[in-house]
């Protein structure tokens, strides 16, 4: 993101950990989801995603998922962002189609040994959401906060069998949702191990594109 400072990011990770943290209605609905290592289903995610949406002022206040008619460009300069984590199902980006045009869709692939082997060193700070991992980007005092000192801790999410269970579905969930941008001409694989790997390969794509 530093090297694109005009966009902004919306992670649905990021929305649903924050609703359960406040524990709001929506939050705490999807806490059992999130616990047994299921995925939240479509309408949950949906309606967090829009009301961010809507809170920004990317799109309209009377954008509604049932609205059949095609999604057109924001005129608000603000409106360039990313979409982190969302869409997971072919539903879903049926239904984003209505609301926003997505011009890029990024496939990331990674070996599941290596997604597991990351989840296990994750630790997080939960009041700023500062992601550490003790392999590549550890903190500078084991344990605590680089910023505030404050003690990291594990996702509740984060232990090898809820991944292991959410990898599989996500695999059988991905599939139509990667032949539907596939389809749009708007999906990009890439490929690698590490984000040393993979970064510089995204960032000659997007500045192809974009620049």
């Amino acid at each position: 993101m530093k090297r694109y400072p005009q966009l902004s990011a919306v992670s649905s990770g990021d929305l649903l950990r924050e609703g359960v943290r406040n524990r709001t209605p929506l939050g705490l609905e999807a806490e059992a989801f999130i616990k047994a290592g299921n995925l939240v289903p479509d309408e949950m995610i949906l309606k967090l995603i829009l009301d961010k949406l809507k809170a920004n002022r990317w799109v309209s206040n009377h954008s509604s998922v049932t609205d059949p008619s095609p999604a057109q460009p924001s005129k608000n300069p603000s409106a360039s962002f990313i979409l982190d984590g969302f869409p997971r199902t072919a539903t879903q980006a049926s239904r984003l189609d209505s609301l926003i045009p997505v011009n890029l869709v990024v496939s990331l692939i990674t070996p599941i040994n290596i997604i597991l082997s990351r989840i296990a060193s994750r630790w997080v700070h939960a009041p700023s959401g500062r992601v550490y991992n003790t392999d590549f980007n550890a903190p500078k005092v084991p344990g605590k906060d680089d910023l505030t000192g404050e003690p990291l801790t594990k996702r509740a999410d984060d232990d090898e069998e809820t991944w292991k269970q959410r990898l599989k579905k996500f695999d059988e969930t991905s599939r139509p949702l990667l032949d539907h941008y596939n389809q749009k001409n708007v999906l990009w694989t890439v490929i690698g191990d590490s984000s040393n790997e993979i970064t510089p390969k995204l960032f000659r794509e997007l500045d192809s594109r974009f620049a």
